[in-house]
């Protein structure tokens, strides 16, 4: 039996970029998934956009919040309404390729992984190519906690391993979400391939550095227990890894 995949799109303000994202989708290769766009009570044409999508593929679903909730609660949202096996996620300005999720659920089905993830191509506001991120074969937790080295738009999970965990209204939820999956396994496994775009913001929060320290310590301290000292042995690793993380050119 061909698993269904959930795929979870937020999306505020995205007009510009919402329907190379959606249409990145509707072409992969692997034609079994739903599609949940949650519109974050947007004020520009991002809802009309994805209401045409809506009319023309049965697969794709929108969801409307009539007040600004954010990224994870909007998250949430789709997730409670997901019917999938496997969940993925698509912010409303990046793009997969179109054998993204053929290759990882094949894998994902092969070896019994729980969950999978790939390398990605940083493009900026214009769709130009920055540069490549490379992650490594293997993730655990504890490398996790030295820096964020799964991207969110290439990961998939199996909800019948994993469960359905939420996402917590906090600063850095994408990184405290692959924590929460990561403590339930010994590791998750990376495709040696680039199988996404995403889509780097000149004014973006992951842009703001001094935010994302901030962030970063309270996480070790207050959301993962983490002792001071270990607190402190992360936080360097997290700092040098953080002017490194992103090289120009692949391996």
């Amino acid at each position: 039996m061909t698993p269904l995949v959930s795929i979870i799109m937020p999306c505020y303000n995205a007009e510009a970029y919402i329907e190379a994202s959606i249409v990145s989708v509707v072409n992969q290769s692997y034609q079994k998934w739903e599609l949940l766009i949650v519109d974050d009570n947007s004020t520009d044409m991002s809802s009309h956009i994805i209401k045409r999508f809506e009319q023309q593929d049965a697969r794709i679903v929108s969801l409307h919040n009539h007040q600004n909730l954010g990224a994870a609660q909007s998250r949430n949202r789709a997730l409670e309404q997901a019917k999938g096996r496997y969940i993925a996620f698509l912010d409303s300005d990046d793009i997969w390729f179109a054998s993204k999720l053929e290759k990882q659920i094949t894998l994902m089905q092969e070896q019994n992984i729980a969950l999978c993830y790939s390398h990605y191509e940083v493009i900026d506001e214009e769709g130009t190519p920055l540069t490549t991120y490379h992650a490594p074969t293997h993730v655990r937790y504890r490398d996790m906690l030295k820096t964020s080295l799964i991207g969110t738009l290439t990961m998939v999970y199996d909800r019948e391993i994993l469960g359905t965990p939420y996402f917590q209204s906090i600063g850095h939820e994408d990184y405290v979400f692959k924590l929460a999956l990561l403590k339930k396994i010994p590791y998750a496994v990376g495709i040696d391939e680039i199988l996404a775009q995403y889509r780097r913001h000149t004014q973006s929060l992951s842009s703001n550095k001094l935010k994302t320290i901030y962030w970063q310590w309270r996480i070790y301290r207050e959301v993962e227990k983490l002792s001071l000292i270990k607190s402190l042995y992360y936080f360097v690793h997290y700092a040098y890894f953080g002017v490194f993380k992103y090289r120009a050119s692949p391996k």
